[in-house]
Formats: structure tokens, sequence, C-alpha cells
């Protein structure tokens, strides 16, 4: 048995069963995540994500032809769903839980993973076109869900919503994310809540 094939209980990934479609797709996006949680992106191979999954090399490639794609859609396999927002009742409320949900989960192996795919597509182009190709825009669906609530509740004016407006708090958040790392600190999502954001969708 060879040390890539078991983790740190002894497990050998080759003799579990073999799954396919959705649950085969999830298996080897868990393992992503497992694999980046021991060794990082800088050592993230498709090899090792192939035998902790319990799936063939050929069918990894055939879904992700490269370890940047992989890793992207393990970003988002492990955000909970952006454009199904909590429902909290209030503007601020649904703001807080959202990017407080994004900070929890850039300081496990998906805010690991994300740093170290935009780490390789500094300077080269193709792999900046692959992050840009595997972007979802699924976080802007659920600012347009938190804005269309806010707007049924009169809290916010219809007139003043527009799409910078609805992706600034994500972007500050990235910004702070690669600018200083994880955790981030509550207070300064709270501020770039109730300075930055807030204000925005609230001008009068």
């Amino acid at each position: 048995m060879s040390p890539s094939s078991t983790t740190a209980d002894g497990t050998d990934h080759r003799r579990r069963p073999r799954r396919r479609g959705a649950a085969l797709e999830a298996a080897i996006l868990d393992a992503v995540l497992a694999e980046l949680t021991e060794v990082g992106y800088g050592q993230l191979s498709m090899e090792r994500v192939a035998e902790r999954a319990g799936a063939g090399k050929a069918s990894l490639y055939r879904r992700w032809p490269s370890r940047v794609e992989l890793a992207m859609d393990a970003v988002y396999h492990a955000f909970p769903d952006p454009a199904a927002p909590p429902d909290t009742g209030s503007l601020r409320g649904d703001l807080l839980a959202v990017v407080r949900g994004v900070a929890e989960q850039l300081a496990g192996p998906a805010g690991r993973a994300l740093a170290g795919v935009l780490s390789d597509a500094l300077g080269d182009p193709e792999r900046a076109r692959q992050v840009r190709s595997h972007s979802r825009g699924s976080s802007q669906a659920g600012m347009r869900e938190i804005a269309r609530r806010a707007i049924a509740r009169g809290e916010v004016d219809p007139a003043v919503v527009t799409e910078r407006r609805l992706e600034t708090g994500h972007a500050l958040v990235r910004h702070h994310f690669l600018s200083h790392g994880a955790p981030i600190a509550d207070d300064v999502l709270v501020e770039i809540t109730d300075e930055v954001v807030i204000p925005l969708l609230q001008l009068r």
C-alpha cells in the first residue's frame, strides 16, 4: 500500500466503493478540500485526489482538465449557496449573515484553495482565463435577492440599486482576504457592512 493512497487514519482510498454522477463529483470535491487541508494548494495533485475519492484519474481529467479548475469547483462546493442567502428579516442582518458565511469559509481549505489559485493565475494569462471561466456570478445573484427583500420591506429605494453597488461588499471581503489573509475579524465585516454597503444601498 503506497503512502499516497492512505490518510492519517490508515484508510486505503482504493478500496472504497466506486461512485458515479453527482455522488462521485461530491466525493471528488470533498477529497480536494481534504487534500488542501493536509498538503496545501502547492502540493495538490490530481493523482492524490483521485485516490482519496476512490475515483479513476481519467474521470477527473474528463471533468477538470487542470487543478485550477478542480480547485475552483471545490471552492464553490465548500461555500453555502450564495444565490439563496439567509433571510434574517432585515437588510443589515442579511448582509452580515452573507459576509460572515464567506469569511468562515475563507478561513478553511476553500480559502487556501482560492489563495493558491489566484496566486497561480498572477502573470499567467491562460490560468487567469481558466479562473474567469469558472466565475459563476452566484454571489451577485444572492445580493440581488437581498436587495429584492429589502425593497419589499421598504428599506431600500430600488432606484439606487446597481450592479456595482451590489458587488461592493464581496469585493471588499475578497480584497481584505487577499491583502491580510484569514481569519477576517468580525469588526472588519461589520465595518464593511455598516460603513460601505448599507450607505450605498440607502442613498436618497
